[in-house]
């Protein structure tokens, strides 16, 4: 289940990366309008949660009386470089944390804001907190780049082209492995753990 989860969470910072790599420093910190947030601020976001919940996750609440989230949401950075070392402190923390988790601890009870949770359940949480905040940082950045964005998933317009693609380069592997980067459909670890 753990390779399973990194795999997961891999895919959804890297789609972060490449969006990184197609942005300035002044592009990293641009706003829609005041009450909008930057991608430098969502980052800030983000790698803020990531260390408080991931911190000592097994032994002590994931919501740190040292965290402050309020703060979060107010610019601190001035360079590109400042927003991506923070990015990175979150996701070592995080993954750090994953790389913690086996099958004795995995139902195990852990706890954010006194609320008990079991350990998977926090993961999963954050399965869905992610990727939501990444996906923003990508609409932003793609607001930003328009013609110059350089897509990170299935071009417009090339949706038959690609499952064309996709057909026949697993046409011939094995049905119970993997078909996708995202979809888990063939996963025969996911059909175990819903089976119940």
């Amino acid at each position: 289940m753990k390779d399973l989860f990194v795999k997961r969470f891999e895919y959804y910072k890297s789609l972060g990366d490449k969006t990184f790599e197609q942005l300035t420093d002044e592009q990293m910190f641009w706003q829609y309008n005041e009450e909008s947030n930057s991608i430098a601020i969502i980052v800030k976001h983000l790698a803020g949660n990531m260390l408080s919940r991931w911190t000592n996750f097994l032994t002590e609440d994931g919501e740190k009386s040292w965290r402050n989230r309020d703060g979060e949401f107010v610019n601190t950075f001035t360079t590109k470089q400042q927003v991506l070392d923070f990015w990175e402190k979150g996701w070592k923390c995080f993954f750090d944390a994953l790389d913690k988790i086996n099958e004795e601890n995995l139902y195990s009870t852990t706890y954010i804001r006194g609320e008990a949770h079991p350990v998977i359940d926090a993961v999963l949480r954050q399965l869905a907190h992610y990727p939501y905040h990444i996906g923003q940082i990508v609409y932003i950045a793609k607001m930003i780049k328009n013609e110059d964005w350089n897509t990170l998933s299935i071009a417009r317009n090339r949706s038959q082209q690609f499952n064309t693609e996709m057909k026949t380069k697993f046409s011939n592997q094995d049905p119970d492995t993997n078909s996708s980067p995202v979809c888990l459909q063939n996963s025969p670890e996911v059909r175990d753990e819903y089976k119940q």
